[in-house]
């Protein structure tokens, strides 16, 4: 598990190798991600944007930008967690993810980011 605290915001990741399948004669490695985004802060807080880098070992890097998590805009009052799962599919059996979440503070209306640590991807098999 990797952990990180950004201005009271705490984000934990646990990863899993899902298996591996061909698409377009490609053959493509799933991950998936599990993340728990805790509000350690006094204040109630609101995920509205994230923000990810994802890159393989064949140095592919994609960006994806979007409102919420999973179709949802999570408000966290101090004390409350949000947990949600999702993956991606690469084209190495190895690679990492990072990025932030966009926040609003709901008590001042101040808008600030919380930083997704980097976090590795890697199918079982190809860990030497």
């Amino acid at each position: 598990m990797v952990q990180q605290v950004t201005k009271g915001i705490k984000i934990s990741v646990e990863t899993t190798f899902e298996g591996s399948f061909y698409k377009n004669y490609k053959i493509q490695y799933a991950f998936g991600y599990t993340i728990t985004i805790e509000n350690q802060s006094k204040d109630s807080v609101q995920l509205n944007a994230r923000h990810w880098e994802i890159l393989d070992a064949l140095n592919n890097l994609e960006t994806v930008t979007g409102e919420g998590v999973i179709g949802k805009k999570p408000v966290l009052a101090p004390g409350q967690s949000h947990t949600y799962s999702s993956g991606c599919l690469l084209t190495s059996p190895f690679g990492a993810m990072q990025g932030h979440y966009g926040m609003v503070n709901l008590n001042t209306a101040q808008k600030f980011q919380v930083t997704i640590p980097t976090f590795k991807l890697s199918a079982p098999f190809a860990i030497n």
